[in-house]
């Protein structure tokens, strides 16, 4: 990366501007440069969109984006002691990174470039990845404000996101994920990657929207992934009983006697509209 963008390498930023990663905080910093530039790449085109970037950290994947060629980056953070390293970042690429210090997940991310194409790349905090990924499946408006999102999870998370039925990963993410997006793992990154090394394998999941999913009420869709998959070793008839039971479970024209990790995506809207 010293070579690619003339700055100094990350390392001697984190040691200058003492940034050790702080668990609280979910941190791990990726120092990978091939790595930083290989998730970059795999967002697709990025050289006339918004990228927008949480938990930048020191600034190593924001730098890979900048290089390859982004419009611009939002790069939300919320540890003020990134934000000098961040600014060296902002400096050598004038006009092209703005750097918003906040919780992402009080964040207004369709307010923050409003018809623009916006790409979201992020090394994720493990503590709140999750949720920022429902929070962007579940926009105001679809299809989306976002064109890709580019994502790094702990490998299990990933799995679920991808997960289809019959598959041990299979639960409500996999459904939620599986109904509005087209999500594909493009790698996994080993603990040594990253400073501190992580305990797990981590995964880098690209998401791309579908344009017309099925017609389906959210909250709905929700109710019945939470009842099905709350008692996932149980029949369906047992698990829904609460929502209707069988007679919702012959509106959708379900067997009874399947169990939640059996049903397609197409079933469980079959369901929520039954509701």
């Amino acid at each position: 990366m010293a070579a690619l963008d003339g700055l100094p390498p990350l390392r001697d930023v984190i040691q200058r501007h003492g940034l050790d990663a702080k668990k609280a905080l979910g941190q791990n910093f990726l120092l990978d440069l091939n790595l930083t530039q290989k998730i970059a790449r795999t967002a697709g085109p990025i050289e006339n969109h918004t990228v927008i970037e949480v938990g930048p950290g020191p600034g190593g994947l924001t730098r890979a984006i900048l290089a390859l060629g982004a419009k611009r980056v939002i790069a939300i953070e919320r540890d003020a002691r990134c934000l000098p390293a961040l600014a060296e970042v902002s400096a050598h690429y004038p006009g092209r990174l703005t750097v918003i210090e906040g919780d992402a997940l009080k964040t207004d991310f369709e307010a923050l470039a409003p018809g623009e194409p916006v790409r979201i790349i992020a090394n994720l905090p493990y503590n709140v990845g999750t949720q920022l990924l429902v929070n962007w499946l579940l926009p105001k408006t679809w299809p989306p404000f976002w064109e890709s999102l580019t994502l790094m999870f702990q490998r299990e998370v990933g799995q679920r996101i991808v997960a289809e039925e019959n598959d041990d990963h299979y639960g409500r993410l996999g459904v939620l994920c599986g109904w509005r997006t087209r999500a594909h793992m493009a790698f996994d990154v080993p603990p040594q990657a990253f400073t501190p090394p992580p305990k797990v394998t981590s995964s880098v999941v690209h998401l791309e929207p579908i344009a017309n999913p099925l017609s389906c009420d959210v909250s709905s869709l929700e109710r019945v992934t939470q009842a099905a998959f709350g008692q996932r070793r149980k029949m369906l008839r047992q698990s829904v009983k609460s929502l209707g039971g069988e007679a919702l479970l012959a509106r959708a024209q379900i067997d009874p006697q399947r169990r939640a990790e059996t049903l397609s995506v197409e079933e469980f809207v079959r369901l929520a509209n039954a509701l």
